[in-house]
């Protein structure tokens, strides 16, 4: 069928795989090889081959059990950073996978550093070394083997399709390229499409912004589809902050943990210790020591060795290349110069937090239908690669498991459900000549109303219950206007969905926020209501959304190895 403006096709597969990341493509990969004949699509908004967090490489694998340590250490550990706000059985069941998955990535061809014994290079207690500036690549040759999976680039999925069960029958979405819409019938669905950054004015401006800790691409699209079906979602307000190196956001860990310095104020001094060494505890340090008037703080790298300065060089290539390619310019080189760190802009994401989609051990969504993998899934923080990877392999087993009882809806019935968001489209798409701002500008916007009244950097990453309202107020008006946006091709239609998106995930943490009346994660975000840690707020802060609001639930902590849904 074809409308004026906007052709439509309509795909079927057995499992829907969206966002072709780490997550995605391991979800692919197990499912094709657990069974041969079972259809698998992937979707991928960008190119499988270079796309999501993995895209420019990684020089670490920082979620491994190294020897003499066990799973229960790495629970522990997670929980410590954490402040207890995690799920038990969602970290043990990735933390059990992370050798033999590290083993798998090794055959396919993934260098991993050894000693002179053939044993892997530690870097610290949970992490080993590695050439991976091809990691992504590497994944998807090993996808690219199996004829039973199909992968469709350039498509950006906008939202699930729900049969009259609210069951999760499908998908629809538009091609990057061309104004063609998507309508996907599938049997299940995994998504897997990241986390959220762009929610908060960078710290980088202009040309720059894209200079970011976290993928710039990953919009908070798989939050925001789940939102918006009536997914229940957990904990969006332990958002995190990284600590990176000023202006190029490469990553610290790197030097901290490969050369084993340690972090100064401007007065020289070693404040670490005043604030603990969690994840929050970093970033609050550097950041309160700003505050304080000890500022800008640094890793102590002067006086290195000539090695240990290439060593790093040669590691940054692997992962941050501007950095080396910072050294490079200015001749600032490690072994001379400290090397400035900043808190950047803070990000929703599940791999390092435990922000995202409330599921089971198998990683079911409270839809029937609907699976989530990798940094969209909540509970589970510090999960890395590793943890993505094998998130996305249970995600496929659970789907494998509980396909007999997911039957296709039909193409009929499929496209009757889509047609309403394909109408949309095809609405955003007539002459853009009325629209009063820019996808930028709105953007900008909502990035502002999030800085300032969200807690933002400029905010010290603090806020309070009358901030919060006005960043309410903020994102409605910016919401009202996106909507009146009208775009020329397809590739402005990508830039509005994304800003939807956003919007939608912006709505999602705000009531997060306002939810929990203490502050636990300091380094992440200071409620100035209630600045202290309350011990007796050790629960979950859920969510779901009707359509107008969003309905906040408390759920007490998962202890043990399995939880199941019964809501």
């Amino acid at each position: 069928m074809e409308d004026e403006v906007l052709n439509s096709k309509t795909l079927k597969t057995d499992l829907l795989v969206i966002g072709g990341g780490t997550a995605g493509c391991y979800a692919a990969i197990t499912a094709a090889r657990k069974n041969p004949k079972l259809a698998v699509l992937v979707l991928e908004k960008a190119n499988v081959k270079r796309s999501g967090c993995l895209a420019a490489g990684v020089n670490a694998l920082n979620a491994y059990i190294t020897p003499g340590h066990t799973v229960e250490e790495y629970l522990e550990y997670v929980r410590w950073d954490a402040a207890k706000i995690i799920r038990d059985d969602l970290v043990l069941s990735i933390a059990k996978r992370f050798n033999r998955i590290t083993a798998d990535l090794e055959k396919m061809g993934l260098v991993i550093l050894k000693d002179k014994d053939g044993n892997y290079v530690s870097r610290g207690k949970r992490n080993i070394k590695i050439n991976g500036e091809n990691i992504k690549p590497i994944l998807v040759n090993e996808l690219n083997r199996y004829e039973n999976v199909t992968v469709v680039n350039h498509i950006n999925v906008s939202d699930l399709l729900l049969d009259a069960d609210r069951r999760v029958c499908g998908a629809v979405g538009f091609s990057v390229d061309y104004k063609t819409a998507f309508i996907i019938e599938a049997r299940a669905v995994i998504v897997a499409t990241g986390g959220a950054s762009g929610l908060y004015r960078p710290n980088n401006p202009g040309f720059s912004r894209h200079k970011m800790w976290y993928s710039p691409f990953n919009t908070g699209a798989g939050y925001a589809m789940g939102i918006r079906a009536g997914a229940e979602m957990t904990t969006f307000e332990m958002r995190f902050v990284a600590q990176r190196i000023k202006d190029t956001i490469a990553p610290t860990g790197t030097i901290a943990l490969g050369v084993g310095v340690q972090e100064v104020n401007a007065l020289g001094e070693n404040y670490a210790s005043r604030y603990g060494k969690s994840t929050s505890g970093r970033a609050y340090g550097a950041t309160h020591e700003a505050a304080l008037g000890r500022g800008p703080c640094y890793l102590a790298t002067k006086g290195i060795s000539h090695d240990e300065e290439e060593s790093l060089c040669k590691a940054y290539l692997n992962m941050a290349p501007a950095q080396t390619l910072k050294w490079l310019e200015t001749g600032e080189f490690p072994s001379s110069h400290n090397v400035q760190i900043e808190g950047t802009e803070p990000y929703i994401v599940g791999g390092h937090t435990a922000s995202g989609y409330w599921v089971d051990v198998g990683r079911r969504s409270t839809l029937r239908g609907l699976y989530a993998a990798g940094d969209v899934v909540g509970g589970a923080p510090k999960k890395f690669v590793t943890g993505a990877l094998a998130e996305g392999e249970i995600a496929a087993e659970s789907v494998l498991d509980d396909l007999d009882s997911l039957l296709p809806v039909g193409e009929e019935e499929a496209e009757r459900i889509a047609r309403p968001f394909l109408n949309e489209y095809k609405e955003r798409l007539e002459p853009a000549d009325d629209s009063l701002y820019s996808v930028e500008e709105l953007e900008e916007a909502m990035q502002k109303t999030m800085d300032v009244y969200a807690g933002g950097r400029s905010a010290g990453y603090s806020y309070n219950s009358s901030q919060l309202d006005l960043a309410t107020e903020g994102i409605d008006v910016v919401d009202s206007l996106a909507k009146q946006v009208r775009v020329k091709d397809a590739d402005d239609l990508l830039r509005l969905y994304e800003l939807y998106d956003r919007i939608t995930t912006c709505r999602a943490l705000i009531a997060h926020l306002r939810a929990r009346h203490e502050t636990r994660w300091p380094g992440f975000g200071v409620n100035s209501d209630y600045p202290n840690l309350d011990e007796a707020a050790e629960y979950y802060v859920n969510s779901k959304f009707d359509g107008e609001r969003f309905h906040i639930i408390k759920r007490e902590l998962v202890k043990g190895e399995t939880y199941e849904h019964t809501h």
